[in-house]
């Protein structure tokens, strides 16, 4: 009598060999384990707000000797452009290179507190510069009128008080994105690149012979991807842990948490990949079919920044998409300390979108 086939075996066997040829793979490498090193390494290093820098120029007459050119001067966010013809100003603002141009007049009062006339010259392509240099003068010539008018009252005072919390630093909101970005590359580009060679290559008909089941292939690809995206995973959140200081708020259990949560990922992007690898004909449709997937997630699920920046009706149609729920759910578990049972709509979102690809991943495989 023939002794059954171990499944459970066979799965394993394919899954290390799978993760050999991905490991051995310059592309899996690249764009999902590099790329997002880099990006990790280029955001995390930004100065987190750090207000920008803005380029006033003095015109020709400009009184720079009295209070307000002082206390314009020691604004942090404001460079002072000298030495500049009228000329040189008009050109650079009308190409955006200044904010505006500044001339400060003494106005001839015979009040014994000197006054002055702050005139701003500006144009249409620094609107939104403009108005936060109106704030930052504003609150320059209240000061001066605090100190050279103390008896005069106000009708309200600002007071604050500020409570203890985390810091919400960029790398907080970079790494959980390029997670995502890191597992949708290895899911949707890998497996379908991987699955297409090995069916063309008779690999899969091969198989087909021999006692080994669907589902066996299937999960022993699952877990070359869990094992890489394991190794992946331990690589950019330590990167972020240790050099960057990513907030992990349980230590240990949220680095578990956030490795169990990748689960969903794992099957929605690999079931995607592997829907591609059993509708194309050819390797070179792989490339324009998965591009059409990814990047519209790329640009659209918050990886780089807050889809809070979008339209709302654009806002409402990515809060839907598989990506921005799992980008989510990691941010949520990584800074905030909340349970994957703590996030019903995420986790629901995801199970759906697993129903959906699941199935459709399976009918769509193909031994030959």
């Amino acid at each position: 009598m023939t002794k059954p086939a171990n499944q459970l075996k066979a799965a394993f066997t394919i899954s290390k060999y799978s993760l050999l040829a991905t490991l051995r793979s310059p592309t899996s490498i690249v764009f999902s384990l590099l790329f997002p090193i880099i990006f990790i390494t280029v955001f995390g290093s930004i100065v987190p707000n750090k207000a920008p820098v803005m380029k006033l120029a003095i015109a020709p007459g400009c009184d720079t000797s009295n209070m307000v050119f002082i206390a314009i001067k020691k604004i942090a966010a404001i460079s002072l452009q000298r030495g500049l013809t009228a000329a040189k100003q008009s050109d650079d603002l009308s190409k955006g290179r200044i904010v505006a141009v500044l001339n400060i007049l003494s106005n001839k009062s015979a009040s014994p507190v000197p006054h002055y006339t702050v005139h701003l010259y500006a144009a249409g392509s620094s609107a939104e510069s403009l108005q936060l240099l109106q704030i930052m003068l504003n609150d320059a010539i209240g000061k001066i009128d605090q100190k050279v008018f103390p008896a005069n009252s106000s009708v309200a005072t600002l007071s604050i008080t500020k409570e203890p919390g985390r810091i919400y630093r960029s790398i907080d909101f970079i790494l959980p994105g390029q997670l995502g970005f890191s597992l949708l590359m290895a899911g949707v580009y890998g497996s379908s690149f991987l699955l297409f060679n090995l069916r063309q290559n008779m690999v899969l008909k091969r198989l087909r012979v021999t006692p080994v089941r669907r589902r066996s292939i299937i999960a022993g690809e699952m877990l070359s991807r869990l094992f890489f995206h394991i190794i992946s995973f331990i690589i950019m959140v330590a990167l972020g842990y240790f050099v960057f200081r990513f907030t992990l708020v349980n230590g240990a259990a949220t680095f578990l948490e956030m490795l169990a949560f990748s689960l969903f990922g794992l099957c929605i992007f690999m079931g995607i990949g592997f829907i591609i690898s059993g509708v194309v004909q050819n390797e070179n449709a792989i490339a324009p079919i998965a591009n059409t997937v990814v990047l519209p997630q790329i640009l659209l699920c918050g990886l780089f920044f807050p889809i809070d920046n979008y339209p709302h009706w654009l806002q409402q149609f990515c809060s839907v998409l598989p990506l921005t729920c799992f980008v989510d759910g990691l941010r949520k578990i990584a800074f905030e300390g909340i349970h994957i049972w703590q996030m019903p709509l995420t986790v629901g979102g995801l199970i759906i979108w697993t129903f959906i690809i699941g199935p459709l991943s399976i009918r769509s495989f193909k031994w030959e």
